[in-house]
């Protein structure tokens, strides 16, 4: 049996004679914390519409615990949406903006009462009922647009770029506090964002796009660590990488030099992508070095020093991360343990996502 809450197949989408998805496939199960992840125009916030009912696909079926949904419009489905605008009533206190919508199911006053107080508790803003939300920072306006949201016991809650508007610190408190609350309510929250780190430190599941096609899903642990072609490996955190060729199971050679890895199943000379994270290359004597080269820059950056060393008869700069820094202009020597050696096959696209293809499509 299907642990599925939303399943969407074949969806296809166009605005203007521009294809915004490809024949998706997308399966989030009950209770996940799903993000999607990808660069400005790559089809994650038409997903999140076309889940949410405001955007209908040109191909494709939605399902909603198994039912196919399609034709029903948004506010028949057992999901709330919070923007990054948040689209509170200025005119409402925060005790009628969070009521608004349980007035509108017919609830009575004593059911809307005990929510809006057990919702203010949930997002920690206990005693504001009768605050206006014009008085509020942007911190305390969004937990009280996911407040409103909740209200109504959805089954899915999508946040389309919640935490956008606010600042860095505030942000990553937003980010610890949507966690608590998915972990607490059990409920499925499919998130939206284009920040790499908001999705790898909140997530149970990461679901990678780009030009409107899903590039991989998987845990953070699993993004990160195994990528799965070159588009991931380079949006997903920073990652050098290079071209090699697999000699064997096991056996790639990259930047002019040999070495043991833990990846199979390649044919022998294939040419392939290699993904060497900044933080796994190791710095050693030059005369036991695999492969060498001249440090050009040295950034302390607070737990580490970041390094760009060229590397002769490559194309591109390597990046590399170590507690302790390399003079500028010295030659060292680098190695990879194998198992940091991560081999992909050759990803043909290009690293960057498009533009925005209009506001309406993936605003």
């Amino acid at each position: 049996m299907s642990n599925s809450v939303i399943s969407l197949k074949d969806i296809s989408v166009s605005f203007d004679g521009e294809s915004i998805l490809k024949n998706l496939n997308l399966d989030i199960d009950y209770g996940t914390f799903v993000t999607l992840l990808g660069p400005s125009g790559c089809g994650k916030t038409t997903t999140l519409r076309i889940i949410g009912g405001f955007v209908e696909p040109d191909s494709g079926d939605v399902f909603f615990s198994g039912e196919r949904i399609n034709d029903l419009p948004p506010h028949k489905r057992e999901l709330n949406t919070v923007f990054q605008r948040y689209s509170l009533f200025p005119h409402l206190n925060v005790y009628e903006n969070i009521a608004f919508g349980m007035r509108i199911k017919g609830k009575s006053e004593s059911e809307i009462k005990d929510k809006v107080t057990a919702m203010l508790r949930l997002v920690a803003l206990g005693g504001y009922e009768k605050r206006s939300v014009s008085t509020l920072s942007g911190g305390q306006q969004q937990r009280i647009a996911i407040a409103r949201a909740l209200a109504n016991d959805p089954k899915v809650l999508l946040l389309d770029e919640p935490l956008g508007a606010l600042d860095l610190k505030l942000r990553k408190e937003m980010q610890v506090e949507l966690k608590r609350i998915q972990q607490k309510l059990g409920i499925t929250f499919v998130y939206v964002t284009h920040d790499q780190e908001e999705a790898l430190s909140m997530s149970d599941i990461i679901v990678v796009m780009n030009h409107g096609e899903i590039q991989q899903i998987g845990t953070p642990v699993d993004i990160y660590n195994e990528p799965e072609n070159g588009f991931v490996a380079d949006f997903i955190g920073e990652s050098n990488i290079v071209d090699g060729i697999m000699h064997d199971d096991y056996d790639v050679e990259f930047c002019g030099a040999r070495l043991k890895c833990v990846d199979s199943g390649f044919a022998k000379g294939e040419e392939i992508d290699v993904v060497i994270r900044p933080e796994d290359v190791v710095v050693i004597p030059v005369t036991d070095a695999k492969f060498c080269g001249t440090v050009l820059s040295s950034t302390f950056k607070g737990v580490h020093y970041e390094m760009i060393v060229e590397i002769p008869n490559q194309d591109e700069d390597w990046l590399i991360q170590s507690t302790v820094s390399q003079e500028v202009g010295r030659e060292i020597g680098m190695t990879v343990e194998p198992e940091n050696i991560h081999i992909m096959k050759k990803y043909t696209g290009d690293y960057a996502g498009d533009e925005e293809y209009a506001d309406s499509a993936e605003g």
